[in-house]
């Protein structure tokens, strides 16, 4: 038996680090998509794998988000989505990056659509401004890396 979800306050919106790192975390997607588009035919298998796995990582992160918000409330559903960003990297890292970067461009806007409805649920509805700079950003990214790819 679980116990009933804890009323919290809303979190403070992202702070000046969470914004900085945040902002970050787009080079490795807006230098891949560019590198796609740049470099010679014999180094393309690499810089699309780079790209590949930065985005399967990144997928596999937003679902771990829903295991944090989870472990406060205990709500169930939040563990379960919590493993599907994964499984779906995982394949997607598993197909030709012109595949693979498209479902995880659609995995990242996915994730994004989720967490607007999950978010101001539990108090986090102050991050989504972020979360959808951040999804659009990287979403793009993939799917310009999987048309050069």
């Amino acid at each position: 038996m679980s116990a009933p979800p804890v009323a919290l306050p809303p979190a403070a919106a992202p702070s000046a680090p969470a914004l900085r790192l945040g902002y970050a975390g787009l080079i490795p997607f807006v230098a891949g998509a560019l590198l796609v588009w740049l470099v010679r035919a014999d180094a393309l298998p690499y810089v699309t794998l780079a790209l590949a796995s930065y985005a399967a990582i990144i997928v596999s992160f937003l679902g771990g988000i829903h295991w944090g918000i989870g472990f406060r409330d205990g709500t169930p559903a939040l563990f379960a989505w919590g493993v599907v960003p994964s499984l779906v990297a995982w394949v997607a890292l598993m197909m030709s990056p012109d595949a693979g970067l498209v479902i995880s461009g659609a995995m990242l806007l996915g994730c994004y659509l989720v967490d607007r409805r999950v978010y101001p649920r539990h108090g986090l509805a102050a991050w989504l401004t972020l979360r959808f700079r951040l999804s659009a950003v990287s979403s793009l990214s993939c799917f310009i890396g999987a048309a050069g790819a």
